[in-house]
């Protein structure tokens, strides 16, 4: 019976369980001035095992892990911060967390599912059959899933420092951590983040070094620039160069940023086509 089910159906559901997992909070937020954290967790926990069933499917049919279009890239990313927000939500004791955690995976997930031509390309063997060039792949894109969560605590610490700025605690802002709590989340996450995608770079670039011909220049100078914007960001934040509010706003607009890289970074993408085959009639 399970067998039946299709990648699409156990990927929805997990996005129902996130956004459920950010309603609750939400809702208990507002109206018991305090978080559903048992709740919240539970929900997560399940969309996280639901979008795992999906993606497992998905993993199967495609004889890889299923990171060969947008959809896969942005259900893996999602994935990836629900991954880490599991094992460390109850090790920082802020289930807060736990509401922006769901909500980004709610996004990125119903998104992805909700875009058709995202959900393109080839299906097989999208990595050449080269399980290195695919570690790369899942290192790199989990690690843009830390920088997820790393983006969530810049939010945030924006929303808790415009409270302390306008003396307003309203809007459930007093539930949320304190500004050095976060700043110091923020820290831990960012070189943790950092430290896969060099991981993910250091192995592309020993299969370059052997296997020049099957890598893609533009990806990689793509990753490496986001890799070099993160490394500058937390050398600035540990010598205490970007802090408080510029360090936020960095972490927020990085993540975005390298969402946009996806495109870029996406094995479906068709490479151009060499010129002495251009000319050719």
């Amino acid at each position: 019976m399970l067998a039946a089910i299709t990648d699409r159906t156990w990927l929805w559901a997990a996005a129902g369980c996130y956004f459920s997992g950010c309603a609750l909070g939400v809702l208990a937020w507002r109206r018991l001035g305090r978080p559903a954290a048992g709740a919240t967790y539970g929900l997560i926990a399940i969309g996280y095992a639901l979008q795992l069933a999906g993606l497992t499917v998905r993993g199967r049919a495609v004889g890889g892990c299923p990171l060969g279009n947008q959809l896969e890239l942005w259900q893996f990313t999602a994935w990836s911060a629900t991954t880490l927000y599991l094992i460390v939500g109850v090790a920082f004791r802020h289930s807060v967390l736990g509401y922006f955690t769901a909500a980004l995976a709610a996004l990125l997930t119903a998104v992805s599912l909700a875009v058709p031509g995202w959900d393109a390309g080839p299906r097989l063997h999208v990595f050449g059959n080269n399980p290195w060039i695919e570690l790369h792949a899942a290192l790199a894109v989990f690690s843009y899933g830390v920088f997820g969560l790393v983006a969530l605590t810049s939010l945030m610490f924006l929303l808790r420092h415009r409270s302390l700025k306008t003396k307003d605690p309203g809007g459930g802002f007093a539930l949320l951590p304190s500004i050095r709590d976060l700043d110091q989340m923020g820290v831990r996450l960012l070189g943790t983040a950092t430290a896969i995608l060099t991981a993910a770079l250091a192995v592309i670039g020993l299969i370059f070094l052997r296997e020049p011909a099957t890598v893609s220049v533009a990806k990689f100078l793509a990753t490496s620039a986001l890799w070099l914007a993160y490394v500058v960001l937390l050398v600035l934040r540990l010598r205490g160069r970007l802090i408080a509010q510029r360090f936020a706003w960095a972490g927020a607009g990085l993540f975005l940023a390298a969402m946009l890289t996806l495109s870029l970074v996406n094995p479906s993408r068709p490479a151009p086509a060499p010129a002495a085959e251009a000319r050719q009639p």
